[in-house]
């Protein structure tokens, strides 16, 4: 059958829904027609993710054929499989990889979108291009396609929808919600197009959020994408998509398409952070980019629970209402949110009956009437608006809003609020009159009547509202006045009036018209009507009008007239006088009287032109004191018209007036300071400036005072702008520095630099590097320069040093050090840390190796464990364990355990902690021959450690002791302690050293019934009972009583041995694990109840039996405390010697007395032999040469020295090497004795006396030790020996030395009994070389395989004692016998340098100037010598002018730039501990300098042109190099010189080729040929032609030319006008266009390039391209207002001659005009509109929308469309 594909329109449908059988389909004819059994179960599904196939079978009933299929299939496990699972395909092609093909394996990748058979399993090789078809089919369940949920079942491809059910069609919408219908997201298409600047890199084009998907973005133009994302999380990212291919960003896929001309970027989402796309400007001309994609609605609104019920009982109802969440947050927010996407519909409240049952005080009967139509939702009601506040200036008014329900009768009852809160509450409170109320606003003064002496002056005083109309409702009591007297300071000429004069017009009408104008208000008032017109046209004559008493009624907003005696105040006048100008030019004569009456008395006429003041300036300040400048004019004093300043005379004129004017203080204003300078120069920047709240009281005083900005009620300016607002030129922006690629040796850091314009918005656009003309920034450079410290290198490991069984494998470890210069170099080993022995050697196990017939087990390793468990009691410095036990130890104690081995090389022993393998550190060493060293036990050292010899492993369990009191040592410190212990009885001492807890540091106590699980801890709880309780036998506990002195009275004998019998306590008991087994085992038999009582009786019994067996030895004198003394033993080390010290004595008392008479001597000591004398039981005497062993009840101390000689010794006293450091207790007796009180632990040691003279020296030792314990003297100093044949050192020392020198390492040892002297080499080889007396060491003739750590043991009963040194064999500086690695290093530093090795001798080089050399010292010695570079004896540290590296180490100067100051001797001084060297090399330069050579050949060889030039060779050392080298120099003056000056032979001479006859198809030319004879005096004659043949042959004088074919440019006839149109009437048409020759033959066009090439289009006319774009009227708009109106209207694409639709692409020369437009943009009012019962849908179905009772309570449905 075929295989089913992607389907299209031409699949036949019904034959593919036959096919894709589902669980989900219906049951069809084929099932119905009872020839088939039932279905079977669904098998196991394919996969176990990813989505898989599952089907079932059944049988066919019928002899005959059933029709149908007997398998059908279901799709499973349609989970997402993690990421680490891999593709499916890809999974199915690697399985192919261990599998030949052609006799080779491949590794195969995954053929996916195969179109002919997308169900086979092809793929490709990695690498090449082979692919093959592995299988004919894949896996049911693998997908067909990547991009869809098709799948393959049976090998072929079956449709699956995205509910995952096969045969299914249902698809993802836009949004990806699967079967959706698209409105959970938005579809967002976009243009924006670049704007080309110079000083902007880069800008934004779109940000998409998270979760979009199907986003496209073309980009056309020169410019570049590129991308910065942001998760949810905040993290940021940035992809600068720099070449085409598939990138995941952000999680996200994106497909990045990059082309010449523009960029396709492609995601296919959802997106899983949000994306912003940038754009970066690199080219030239400005680029737009298209976008599209669909963006999820991420606030959407979401039902809540039903609110709780109206009633508890008897039926009530409950609502839900809606709240708008944010899905990106997962929590609710502001509902604006939700509104501001369209699409989203905030749902309808929804209700339901609750609380059904009978209220318990009812009848138990209620009826639940149902909800109908006339049962509307509860709603809010509020009360009207109170009257406002305020009339003016801005008050409030206030209602009630409250929620109410209206029940099936129509009662309106209030209910709570939370019932309407599926609707906004409306507001209770609303601001009202907020305009300004009326003010007074008084006009400028007018001009004072008077030119000299008091006159009067007017105003006009307005009431004005805040639209700025002249109306009443100011209060008359803050109406300013109207009129003031004024003075003219100048002196009036000829005074006629004693009082002010009135005003003149027209200030006074002015005044007197508006001052008049009245409101009328609601107090009574007079209110006069307009003046009538003067009832004369020249001349004085008078005006009238009426003027009545008026009120305001304020009910009916009405005027209404009243007596004038109800108006208080005068009567404004109701006539007045006018005057109309001079008639005919006269002035009228009047009397004064009526002067005075009528024009407020004029002047005289007899100067008709005169100077006045009018009025003041408008004043300079508002407030805070300012100054106004009278204003002088020339007027006609009868018109008082403004005339020519030069009709006035000017000596008359008045002078400047002043006057101060708005004195009342400002009010708080803000004082606003200067912009300061830009902060950018470009792109856009920002000024500041101070601004502050100021109130100014005087201007004149300066007074000003600074307030709180609260204070100022204006808007505070803006402090902050932008500025220079304009693009900045292109420049380099460099990132931050990276981190140093290497942390040190010399790495690099980098940085980008990109070319960026900052634009005018602040943003930046990306441009091309040829768009900035300043150098680019440094985006590399150095870093870390400094060396690195020295660390191994090591190789890889050798193979199994045996064919079976176990063997080794080593591998070799150089020391490196990385230069600063990142150059490794090979350096000394010691400067590298210590190199654990398992790093380079490790055991290797392999096949156990077989004898003839039978395994051999003879030689199998066997480790010889102890099995024995071991509990400290007394801290210790140090035990020795044997693996196979238990330790339960006192921290701080340092253990080594031993690994015993036989059959089995002990450098192969491996250890393990805990399963984990040990390596050598500070605190735990692994010693190479089978030991374990733990410095001072810690907690963390409790485990099991585990030792390995191949297959075999033991193991011992170490455990720490813990508690709140721990165990101290015996040894008293001080005598303070000595007494205390004294006065403790037995018991009490033993009770203060013993633990109380039993607890283990490392572990929870053990339980104490039966055992524990874990092996390492099973003998827990024993030990704990045994520390608890202590376990003491009474016998020995009384045996150990020590009396107190003052109760018991006994003698100090006695308690001298009961203090050595506390000494005599066990430091730590040992035990058999057996024992412990067997009390264990005895344990587990006993009933639970008696488990208690019995595991304190054996613990008890084993603590006897532990302390007996560890005090049988001493078990006479702990038991007959009275028959033996126990002190302090003093044993001479000389036990074969006798007699000496009293023979010495005598001859000493001798010399005393003849110490005058007898000669010089050099000091000598008197060593006594003799036991130490006991003074007391607590003081000890003794003389040099002995051993003190200090016990408990030692008090003290004395220390003899005798020393003879002449002249008499200084004696002086050294203890460990140092000076004893005299004080109280520590005393120097009068006899040079040395007497120590009170003795401790601290005064352990070598106590050294010396005895001093002119004539030498002498010294003894004498050693004091702590109960016996073993003492070395040792030494701390360093010697350092490069000429002595010999040295002695004692133990502890340093020792540096050349070879071939003889050391012995003293160990002076001391301990009671006599310590036992071993010596190891390397802490673990025990060292062969002789051993002299005293248990020193010789070590003959030493090399550098001598080398290495000297240990010293000194062990008796009581503990033992290891000290150091160490022995370093020193190689003075010399100069190595290879020198290939310092060679290879200098090539390395500079392959292209010359470079010199310096020798002690000297050595040269020669070099040229500006270049750089290589000078290097090779050196070896031990250790590495420290080099240092001198230059003509000075340090090269101190040379000026010389340009220097010091490179490995100072093995390597680099000299660059080479001059003659440069050259000279160069030294490197190499020193160490074994001594110095000195090499040298000398550096030469040679300068380049002009030499004039011979000369060269001549340039002729006959004839009188012939001359040679001197030759100029530019030379360094003789070699001649290249001119330029010379360039500076000056030259040699050459002249040239006459040569070959001689008559030519015969020769042939010929002209030019004349022009071809043809320019193509074959042509001739010509040329003239003569035989001549140049002479030497230059002439040249002709000969004949037989004088040139003797010496050439004739030349051509013909020749064809322009071989080549004659072509030209042919073409065909113009085709028809048919091409795209391109404008109007105007098409295309086109013609061929060919190369052919001028016969006819056609060529190929390249034959013919070089002619121009006639065009192959034109633009033609044409009647299809008479078309434009016609366009209907707009339709109406689908709202009225609010921010979503729109509009569309027809637009096509027609014929002009026509009128009919022709194909739009006709039209496409021109912009398509837009299709629709949004409209009514405006705010909508609020007016509210909405449903008040739930039924309203009902009502709409069942068309009573005209009934006006259902219209008002469904206005929101009703008025839907």
């Amino acid at each position: 059958m075929e295989c089913c594909r992607r389907a299209t329109p031409g699949t036949p449908f019904l034959f593919l829904a036959f096919l894709l059988l589902s669980s989900r389909t219906a049951r069809s004819e084929e099932d119905r027609d009872g020839l088939w059994d039932a279905w079977g179960p669904w098998s196991e599904c394919s996969r176990t993710c990813g989505g898989g196939a599952s089907y079932s079978l059944r049988r066919c009933l019928s002899s005959k054929s059933c029709e149908g299929r007997n398998i059908r299939y279901r799709t499973c496990s349609n989970v997402d499989c993690p990421p680490e699972a891999g593709d499916f395909r890809a999974q199915q092609c690697s399985a192919h990889n261990d599998v030949k093909h052609h006799g080779q394996f491949y590794e195969w990748l995954p053929v996916s979108n195969d179109p002919d058979n997308p169900c086979s399993l092809k793929c490709q090789a990695k690498g090449i291009a082979l692919v093959v078809e592995l299988a004919p089919k894949v896996l049911d369940g693998t997908r067909c396609y990547t991009e869809s949920l098709d799948m393959c079942i049976s090998g072929l491809c079956q449709i699956v929808g995205c509910d995952h059910q096969l045969g299914s069609t249902v698809k993802e919408d836009n949004c990806g919600v699967c079967n959706g219908d698209g409105s959970t997201c938005r579809l967002v298409r976009g243009q924006y197009k670049s704007q080309l600047s110079a000083t902007k890199l880069d800008d934004n084009v779109v940000a998409i959020p998270y979760g979009s998907r199907h986003v496209r973005l073309v980009l056309k133009g020169p410019d570049h994408l590129y991308l910065e994302t942001k998760t949810l999380q905040g993290a940021k990212g940035e992809n600068s998509l720099s070449s085409t291919g598939t990138f995941l960003v952000g999680n996200s896929s994106v497909d990045f398409q990059k082309f010449p001309d523009k960029e396709v970027l492609r995601m296919a989402g959802p997106l899983t952070a949000d994306f912003i796309v940038k754009i970066r400007n690199v080219g030239p001309t400005d680029s737009t980019v298209q976008f599209i994609f669909y963006q999820p609605i991420i606030h959407r609104w979401r039902e809540t629970d039903f609110f709780p019920c109206s009633a508890t009982c008897g039926g009530g109802y409950q609502l839900t209402s809606a709240e708008c969440y944010d899905l990106r947050s997962n929590r609710v927010v502001a509902d604006q949110y939700c509104h501001y996407y369209p699409e989203n519909v905030k749902p309808k409240p929804k209700l339901q009956e609750c609380n059904l049952d009978p209220c318990p005080a009812s009848d138990g009967y209620k009826q639940i009437m149902p909800y109908d139509l006339y049962h509307p939702l509860p709603r809010w009601e509020a009360t009207p608006w109170t009257a406002c506040s305020s009339s003016c200036g801005g008050g409030v008014q206030s209602r009630a809003v409250s929620c109410v329900e209206e029940d099936i009768q129509g009662h309106v009852t209030s209910v709570e609020e939370w019932k309407c809160m599926y609707t906004p509450k409306m507001p209770i409170v609303q601001p009202c009159n907020i305009f300004d109320c009326p003010k007074w606003l008084a006009q400028e003064w007018s001009p004072c009547t008077v030119t000299c002496g008091q006159g009067l002056r007017y105003r006009v005083v307005l009431c004005i509202d805040h639209r700025g109309v002249h109306t009443g409702g100011c209060s008359s009591k803050t109406k300013p006045h109207i009129k003031e007297e004024c003075i003219i300071p100048t002196p009036c000429y000829k005074p006629k009036e004693k009082l002010p004069v009135e005003a003149k017009l027209p200030w006074y009408k002015q005044a007197q018209e508006l001052e008049e104008g009245a409101v009328v208000s609601e107090e009574p008032s007079f209110i006069p009507e307009a003046w009538s017109a003067c009832t004369v046209t020249c001349g004085m004559g008078t005006q009238v009008r009426i003027v009545r008493c008026q009120v305001l009624l304020s009910f009916s907003q009405s005027v209404a007239d009243l007596p004038v005696d109800e108006c208080e105040g005068p009567k404004p006048a109701s006539q007045r006088a006018c005057y109309a100008g001079p008639c005919n030019g006269e002035i009228p004569e009047l009397n004064p009287e009526e002067a005075d009456g009528l024009l407020g008395g004029l002047q005289d006429f007899d100067e008709l032109y005169d100077w006045e003041y009018e009025g003041f300036t408008k004043c300079s300040e508002s407030c805070g004191g300012g100054v106004q400048e009278a204003v002088v004019s020339c007027l006609n004093k009868q018109t008082r018209e403004p005339a020519d300043e030069s009709l006035c005379v000017t000596s008359r004129r008045p002078p400047q007036l002043l006057k101060s004017c708005s004195l009342d203080p400002c009010p708080a204003r803000w004082e606003i300071g200067k912009w300061s300078a830009c902060s950018a120069t470009c792109g856009v920047g920002l000024q500041s400036r101070d601004i502050f709240c100021s109130h100014l009281l005087s201007r004149e005083m300066n007074e000003t005072v600074i307030l709180a900005d609260e204070l100022c009620h204006q808007p505070k300016p803006s402090t902050v702008q932008a500025c220079n607002r304009f693009n900045c030129p292109p420049a380099w922006y460099p990132a931050q520095w990276q981190p140093c690629s290497r942390t040190c040796g010399g790495g690099i850091q980098k940085r980008e630099v990109l070319c960026k314009q900052r634009m005018a918005d602040g943003s930046f656009l990306e441009l091309l590097e040829t768009f900035c003309s300043a150098p680019k920034l440094v985006s590399q450079q150095a870093c870390k320069k400094d060396d690195c410290p020295s660390e191994w290198l090591l190789s890889g490991w050798t193979e199994c040093s045996t064919s079976c069984g176990e063997g080794t494998q080593t591998r070799s470890a150089i020391c490196r050090k990385v230069l600063k210069t990142g150059l490794s170099t090979i350096v000394n080993s010691t400067l590298c840390p210590p190199l654990p022995f398992s790093s380079s050697i490790r055991p290797c196990m392999l096949a156990s190796c077989a004898g003839p017939g039978r395994l051999s087990t003879k030689h199998n390793p066997h480790i010889a464990a102890i099995r024995k468990i071991y509990i400290q009691t007394r801290p210790q410095r140090k035990l020795h364990f044997v693996v196979g036990g238990f330790a339960y130890l006192l921290p701080k104690t340092s253990v080594l355990l031993r690994c015993p081995t036989r059959r089995f090389r002990k450098p192969l022993i491996t250890w393990e902690k805990d399963g984990q393998h040990l390596i050598s550190s500070a605190h735990v060493t692994v010693a190479p021959f089978g030991y374990l060293k733990i410095h001072r036990l810690k907690p963390s050292d409790a485990g099991i450690y585990s030792c390995s010899a191949g297959p075999i492993r033991e193991q011992f369990v170490i455990k720490l002791i813990g508690g709140n009191q721990k165990l101290r040592p015996l040894s008293l410190r001080s005598e303070e302690e000595a007494v205390t212990v004294r006065k403790l009885s037995s018991n009490e001492a033993l009770q203060a050293h013993k633990h109380q807890n039993g607890i283990f540091s490392n572990g929870s106590k053990a339980e104490k019934r039966g055992l524990t699980l874990d092996p390492g801890s099973r003998y827990d709880d024993i030990v704990s009972r045994l520390l608890e309780q202590g376990g003491w036998p009474g016998e020995l506990i009384a045996s150990w009583e020590v009396q107190d002195s003052t109760e018991r009275n006994t003698s100090s004998e006695e308690d001298q041995n009961a203090e050595q019998a506390l000494l005599h306590l066990p430091f730590t008991m040992v035990t058999e694990q057996k024992r412990l087994d067997d009390i264990l085992r005895n344990l587990s038999q006993q009933p639970e109840e008696l488990r208690d009582i019995y595991s304190k009786h054996l613990v008890a019994q084993l603590a006897q039996e532990i302390f007996r067996s560890h005090l049988e030895p001493q078990e006479d004198e702990l038991l007959k405390p009275s028959e033996r003394r126990i002190s302090p033993v003093a044993i001479s080390p000389h036990k074969h010697v006798s007699g000496f010290s009293s023979s010495l004595r005598t001859t000493s008392s001798g010399e005393a007395r003849g110490s005058s008479h007898r000669p010089h001597r050099k000091p000598a000591i008197l060593r006594k032999i003799s036991a130490a004398q006991q003074l007391s039981a607590s003081e000890v005497v003794t003389h040099l040469g002995q051993t003190v062993a200090l016990a408990s009840g030692t008090l003290s101390v004395l220390l003899h020295c005798e020393a003879v000689g002449n002249p008499r010794p200084t004696i002086s006293w050294v203890r460990n090497g140092e000076e004893v450091q005299f004080n109280d207790r520590i005393l120097l007796q009068p006899d040079d004795s040395l007497q120590i009180l009170a003795p401790v632990e601290a005064d352990v040691g070598f106590y050294t006396c010396n005895a001093t003279n002119a004539l030498g020296h002498d010294s003894v030792s004498i050693a004091v030790t702590l109960a016996g314990k073993p003492l070395v003297k040792t030494s701390r100093s360093t010697v350092i020996n490069t000429e002595e044949p010999a040295i002695t050192v004692d133990i502890g020392s340093t020792i540096k030395t050349v070879r071939g020198v003889n050391v012995t390492i003293n160990c002076q040892v001391a301990g009671v009994p006599e310590a036992e002297v071993t010596w190891f080499r390397n802490k673990s080889n025990p060292a062969s070389p002789h051993h002299l007396h005293e248990g020193s060491l010789l070590l003959t003739n030493v090399s550098s395989s001598d080398q290495g750590l000297y240990s010293c043991r000194a062990a008796n009963l009581h503990g033992e004692l290891t000290e150091n040194s160490q022995l370093l064999i020193l190689d003075p500086p010399q100069v190595p016998t290879q020198l290939e690695d310092i060679r290879a290093l200098l090539s390395a530093t500079g392959p292209n340098l010359p470079s010199v090795l310096t020798s002690p001798l000297g050595t040269q080089l020669v070099l040229d100037p500006g270049n750089s050399a290589l000078l290097s010292c090779p050196i070896k010695g031990h250790p590495a010598p420290n080099i240092t570079w001198f230059h003509d004896g000075q340090p090269i540290a101190t040379a000026t002018g010389l340009t220097h590296r010091i490179l490995a180490a100072g093995q390597i100067l680099q000299v660059a730039n080479l001059s003659g100051g440069s050259q000279g001797e160069f030294s490197c001084l190499a020193q160490n501990e074994a001594g110095m060297l000195v090499q040298k090399a000398s550096l030469v330069i040679q300068d380049y300098w002009w030499s004039v050579d011979t000369l060269v050949t001549c340039s002729a060889s006959c004839g009188h042109r012939g001359v040679q030039q001197p030759r100029l060779r530019c030379l360094l050392n003789n070699t001649e190099v290249s001119p330029t080298h010379c360039a500076g120099k000056a030259r040699p003056a050459v002249q040239p010189v006459a040569c070959n000056r001689r008559d030519c032979p015969s020769r042939w001479m010929v002209t030019s080729w004349s022009a071809c006859t043809r320019s193509c198809g074959g042509g001739v030319q010509t040329r003239r040929v003569t035989c001549q004879k140049l002479k030497a005096s230059g002439v040249s004659t002709p000969v004949s032609n037989d004088m040139c043949t003797l010496f050439a042959k004739r030349p051509v004088d013909t020749q064809a030319c322009n071989q080549q074919l004659c072509v030209e440019w042919a073409f065909s006839s113009w085709g028809q006008c048919n091409g795209p149109c391109i404008g109007p009437h105007l098409a295309v048409q086109h013609r061929q266009v060919f190369c052919q020759t001028r016969d006819g033959i056609t060529l190929p066009l390249e034959q013919c390039s070089t002619l121009p090439r006639p065009v192959s289009t034109q633009n033609c006319w044409s009647e299809v391209c008479s078309v434009h774009w016609r366009v209907s009227l707009w339709t109406l708009c689908t709202a009225t207002c609010g921010n979503y109106g729109f509009q569309s209207r027809r637009v096509e694409c027609v014929h002009a001659r026509t009128s009919k639709a022709v194909p739009e692409h006709l039209c496409s020369w021109g912009p398509r005009p837009a299709n629709w437009q949004r409209c009514n943009i405006t705010p909508c009012e609020n007016m509210e509109c909405r449903d008040t019962t739930r039924y309203c849908e009902k009502v709409k179905q069942l068309k009573l929308c005209q009934l006006s009772q259902f219209k008002s309570r469904c206005c929101g449905t009703c008025g839907k469309v």
